[in-house]
C-alpha cells in the first residue's frame, strides 16, 4: 500500500478522521477525498477548500460525504444576516458564486481560479497520457517471455503511437509527473524512451529513426530476467565475477530482441546502450565511430536516469546533480553533439532540481521549455497560497528573475520541503509548449 503524500490524510484507523456531508461543506473545510488520483481534478487529494467553486467541483464527483480534519480546518465564522451564504445556511441549501455580489477582488480571484484550473486539466491530461504509456509498458516487459512475438508488436505500435504525440522540436516541454506509474523497470524503461525520443527529435531523427529509437528504449533490459537477483542491478560491491555476470543482459536482450522480431536497428541500440565514445563500455569496448546514433543516444539518456533512480534512492541524485555530474566527471563517455544537445534540452536546471531563485525564493522545477532551457517553470514556495492551489511561474516572463542556484532536498527549510514534496522517483513525460504557456501567471 502506497504512504500518503506529505500533507495527505493517511486513511488508517488509528486517525479515524471525522466524515461531513459534502452538502455541508464550507471555505476553510480541510478535506480528503478517497478518489484515485485521476478521479477529481485537484492537485492533491488532501486540501484546504478556499473557493466555492471547489466546493461545487466536489459535490460534481458524485460524493455525499468526506473525511476531514477538524485541527486543519479554518474556525468557522458565522456569516451576517443579510450575507448570502447565511440566507443559504437558514434555507438548508447552499450559496453559490452566482449568488454571492462579487467583491472587489472577485475579478482577480476568478482569474487565479481560471488559471488554477488550466493548470490543473493540463497536468492531469499529461499525467493521464503517461499512466497510459506506462501501462502499455508494462503490459509489454509482462508479456515477452510467453509471447514475444506479439509483445514486439505492441511495442511496435506504442512506440508509433508516442512519436505521433511528441510535439515538434519548437513545441515540446518536459514535464516532471507524480511519482509512481508503475514498478521500477517500467519507470526506468519510460523514463529512458521519453527523454530519447525527445532528444532524438531534437537531434533531427526522422519518424522512423525514432521509431527503432523508441523500441530500443523500452527493451534494452529485457535481458536481465535471465539473472541472478543479486546481480541485475549494478552497485558498487560488485565483485569482478558480478560484473562480468551483469554484463552478459545485454547479450540476453539482444537475444530477446530477435525473438520479438526487432528491426536490426532497435537490435543495434539495444546490443551498444553500455558502449561508450572513448571505449570504456562494454561489452565489446567499441569507440565513438562504431556507435550507432541511437545508442548514442539510449547510452547517455540510461546513464542519467540510473543516477535520478537508483536501486537504492539513498543514493539518488537530484537531476542538476545528475546532470552536472556527467558533465564534469564522464564527459569522455559520451559522444559530445549528443551530450550537448541533451544539456541544451534538459536545461542546466532539468524537471525535478530543487533551486533558489536571484529573489532568495525556494522553487521546485517543474519542466523545461527544450527552446528557453535556462528559463523554466517553477513552483514556488509561498506561504501566502496553499500549496495545492500554488501557480506555476514561468520564469522566461521575467527578465529579472532566474536561478540562483541549484540545492539538495535536505538543505530546504522543513517548511519548504512539505510544501514542495521533491520527488523520490523522478517521472518525466512531454506535453506541448503552448498548452504549458497558456496555464502559466505571474506570480512575482
Amino acid at each position: 500500500m502506497n504512504a500518503p503524500a506529505q500533507g495527505e490524510l493517511p486513511p488508517t484507523p488509528h486517525n479515524n478522521p471525522p466524515r461531513i456531508a459534502v452538502a455541508d461543506l464550507r471555505v476553510g473545510h480541510y478535506v480528503h477525498l478517497d478518489l484515485g488520483w485521476m478521479d477529481h481534478p485537484f492537485a492533491r487529494s488532501s486540501f484546504k477548500i478556499t473557493s466555492l467553486r471547489q466546493i461545487e467541483t466536489i459535490r460534481s464527483l458524485g460524493l455525499t460525504e468526506v473525511r476531514y480534519a477538524p485541527e486543519r480546518s479554518d474556525p468557522v465564522v458565522t456569516a451576517p444576516a443579510d450575507h448570502p451564504q447565511a440566507a443559504a445556511d437558514a434555507a438548508g441549501t447552499p450559496a453559490t458564486e452566482a449568488s454571492v455580489a462579487p467583491a472587489p477582488s472577485a475579478a482577480s480571484d476568478t482569474h487565479h481560479q481560471s488559471v488554477l484550473d488550466a493548470q490543473r486539466q493540463a497536468l492531469q491530461q499529461c499525467e493521464r497520457r503517461c499512466a497510459e504509456s506506462s501501462r502499455a509498458v508494462k503490459a509489454v516487459l509482462d508479456q515477452f517471455q510467453t509471447a514475444p512475438e506479439q509483445a514486439g508488436q505492441a511495442c511496435a505500435r506504442l512506440i508509433q503511437g508516442m512519436v505521433t504525440q511528441i510535439p515538434s522540436q519548437e513545441d515540446a516541454v518536459l514535464r516532471l509527473l507524480a511519482e509512481g506509474h508503475g514498478d521500477r523497470a517500467t519507470l526506468h524503461a519510460m523514463n529512458v524512451t521519453v527523454l530519447s525520443l525527445l532528444l532524438g527529435r531534437a537531434m533531427g531523427m526522422a519518424a522512423e529513426e525514432l521509431e527503432a529509437l523508441g523500441v530500443a528504449a523500452v527493451l534494452h533490459d529485457v535481458g536481465k530476467v535471465e539473472l541472478p537477483d543479486r546481480v541485475r542491478f549494478r552497485d558498487d560491491s560488485f565483485t569482478s565475477a558480478h560484473f562480468k555476470l551483469y554484463q552478459e543482459h545485454v547479450m540476453h536482450s539482444v537475444a530477446w530482441g530477435r525473438r520479438m522480431g526487432l528491426s536490426t536497428a532497435a537490435l543495434l541500440a539495444i546490443a551498444q546502450h553500455h558502449e561508450a565514445a572513448d571505449g570504456s563500455g562494454f561489452p565489446k569496448g567499441l569507440h565513438e565511430a562504431q556507435l550507432s546514433p541511437a545508442a548514442r543516444i539510449l547510452a547517455l539518456i540510461n546513464r542519467y536516469d540510473g543516477l535520478c533512480n537508483p536501486p537504492n534512492p539513498l543514493k539518488a541524485l537530484t537531476p542538476h546533480e545528475a546532470l552536472s555530474l556527467i558533465f564534469a566527471t564522464m564527459k569522455p563517455r559520451f559522444e559530445q553533439q549528443t551530450l550537448n544537445a541533451f544539456i541544451r534540452m534538459m536545461g542546466v536546471y532539468p524537471p525535478g532540481s530543487v533551486v533558489q531563485l536571484t529573489d532568495e525564493r525556494y522553487a521546485l522545477v517543474i519542466s523545461v521549455n527544450s527552446s528557453r532551457p535556462l528559463k523554466p517553470r517553477v513552483m514556488v514556495y509561498d506561504t501566502t497560497v496553499a500549496c495545492e492551489d500554488a501557480l506555476l511561474l514561468d520564469l522566461q516572463q521575467h527578465e529579472d528573475l532566474g536561478i540562483q542556484r541549484s540545492l539538495r532536498i535536505e538543505q530546504l527549510p522543513r517548511a519548504a520541503l512539505t510544501y514542495l514534496s521533491p520527488r523520490q522517483r523522478i517521472c518525466y513525460y512531454f506535453e506541448r509548449a503552448a498548452q504549458a504557456t497558456e496555464v502559466s501567471e505571474t506570480m512575482a
